[in-house]
């Protein structure tokens, strides 16, 4: 009876986890499907593949065609952003962690206390306004520093929590042996913290891949559109051709997909770290 209780419980989780997955997957199957149909393909079978002869392999040149200029230029600002936020970040949270100075927890509390404040659609005008009065219009490094700003606050706070739990005894050691602040954040914070830092970057990463408003209205030019930006070219003006559209959304996907394909594994051992104590 016992066993049949047990069964029935893995059969129950695994029905679960399937109808999970389809879910999951469902969205993405499609999108490749219908990457290589036309109009009318789509209208008439829209869920199933096609005969291999009658597959529109031009939807996918004509997608790489448009978007792989956006790809780079979204990449470019993608990872400037990571790298300075991340590299602010770390220096300002081991600051916090480690320094002691009068006024530090009300700086530290002030500094949380900004993810309070209004999302980037509430104070776009003021942004925008900002941005203009700069001279930063139309420039590719203007995203690249409001994407490292917008994330600096959640990477400060995970960081400092991180660094105050690393053992005092690894830092007093490096102390006598003459090692100054920065070189302990090279030989002890980096390399503790490299797991927590790699689900930062991806998650700062995919938060700047995924940006839209702010490219919509600071890009001017074609050539320095962004990918989010630059799939709506595929739309077309009167009709959509969903074909080729699909296959811009598919090759805009693979640069996330390669990502998470690497670094899964530091994704959930920084995801799990500090669960365990001691």
């Amino acid at each position: 009876m016992a066993y049949r209780i047990s069964k029935r419980k893995e059969t129950l989780k695994h029905l679960l986890v399937l109808f999970v997955l389809f879910f999951a997957f469902f969205p993405l199957y499609l999108m490749v499907v219908i990457s290589f149909k036309d109009n009318q393909q789509f209208i008439a079978n829209p869920f199933l593949p096609d005969a291999m002869n009658a597959w529109k392999w031009h939807n996918w040149s004509m997608a790489w065609d448009t978007v792989r200029f956006y790809i780079a230029n979204s990449i470019v600002t993608s990872m400037g952003a990571v790298v300075i936020c991340l590299f602010t970040s770390i220096l300002t949270a081991y600051v916090m962690a480690r320094y002691k100075f009068a006024g530090k927890e009300v700086i530290y509390y002030l500094i949380i206390g900004t993810m309070f404040l209004p999302g980037t659609a509430a104070t776009l005008v003021t942004l925008f306004e900002l941005i203009k009065s700069m001279g930063m219009v139309n420039k590719l490094y203007a995203l690249v520093l409001v994407g490292a700003v917008g994330g600096q606050v959640t990477c400060i706070f995970i960081l400092r929590q991180f660094i105050e739990d690393i053992p005092k005894e690894l830092f007093e050691s490096a102390q006598i042996d003459g090692a100054g602040h920065l070189a302990q954040i090279w030989n002890i914070v980096l390399p503790m913290s490299g797991s927590v830092m790699g689900v930062l970057a991806i998650m700062q990463f995919i938060g700047n891949w995924n940006n839209l408003m702010l490219p919509l209205i600071l890009m001017r030019d074609d050539s320095l559109l962004t990918v989010t930006v630059g799939l709506m070219r595929l739309e077309g003006e009167y009709t959509k051709e969903w074909g080729q559209l699909m296959a811009g959304y598919t090759i805009s996907s693979i640069p996330l997909i390669i990502l998470f394909l690497f670094t899964m594994k530091m994704f959930v051992k920084g995801l799990s770290a500090g669960a365990v104590k001691g």
